[in-house]
């Protein structure tokens, strides 16, 4: 577990993060696989589902103390928005974080080291590892630190809705609507993720991945209309 201890040390320093236990870091950059292939016991899946329970309230009670005007309504659908593999992505992305995983060979052969649901996935371990070795409020300053901006830029209406736009493109054009379709799901069942197709008379347009099965849609949505062969190849 040495490689473990010098990842997780570097990521610590290259992101001004200081760790009472250290053990926690080292086990939230640990993909299963890595933990598999070395027959370790612990990996991040653990830390992962404490950290996405941490990020959800914590999401929930700054828009509950910051938008007084919005509804519960669409106070869940702007946290969805925010808490989502898209938006996680980004902040590993920030982070670096892919540079630092363990990952086993075959994970590390296939790209695990880019694939948005394993980083999403490691930026919800790192925020439980926080939250068990400082506490909440310092877990609670790190997932504002990285996601205050993307709230309120939601919040303010500045996000875009891939699915409907899809929809309002191809009914102007055609009474027959694109269609969604679960292609794979994969993982435990407390962190699933979803590989959903979108589908034209047919036709496959894309696919895309997510930890939900809505946000798995939005992202396949969002490559259709982000690729404009596809869009003219059904006369878009």
């Amino acid at each position: 577990m040495h490689k473990v201890r010098i990842s997780a040390r570097k990521f610590m320093a290259n992101n001004s993060l200081s760790f009472k236990c250290e053990e926690l870091m080292h086990m939230a950059l640990t993909h299963p696989s890595y933990a598999q292939e070395k027959n370790a016991v612990s990996n991040n899946q653990r830390l992962e589902f404490l950290g996405d329970a941490v990020l959800n309230f914590v999401v929930a009670e700054y828009l509950y103390n910051n938008f007084a005007n919005k509804a519960e309504g669409e106070l869940t659908k702007i946290r969805a928005r925010v808490v989502c593999e898209k938006a996680l992505n980004e902040v590993a992305t920030n982070l670096n974080l892919g540079q630092y995983l363990m990952l086993g060979k075959g994970e590390e052969m296939s790209g695990g080291r880019n694939r948005r649901s394993i980083l999403a996935d490691a930026v919800e371990a790192v925020i439980g590892a926080i939250h068990l070795d400082q506490g909440f409020d310092a877990a609670r300053s790190f997932i504002l630190t990285h996601l205050e901006y993307l709230i309120r830029e939601t919040a303010n209406g500045e996000y875009y809705d891939y699915k409907s736009r899809l929809q309002e493109l191809v009914q102007g054009k055609d009474k027959e609507n694109v269609r969604y379709a679960i292609l794979e799901e994969s993982g435990p069942a407390h962190a699933k993720t979803f590989v959903t197709g979108v589908f034209y008379k047919e036709q496959l347009l894309a696919t895309g991945e997510g930890k939900s099965k809505k946000e798995a849609e939005q992202n396949a949505a969002e490559k259709v209309l982000k690729d404009p062969d596809i869009l003219k190849g059904i006369g878009l």
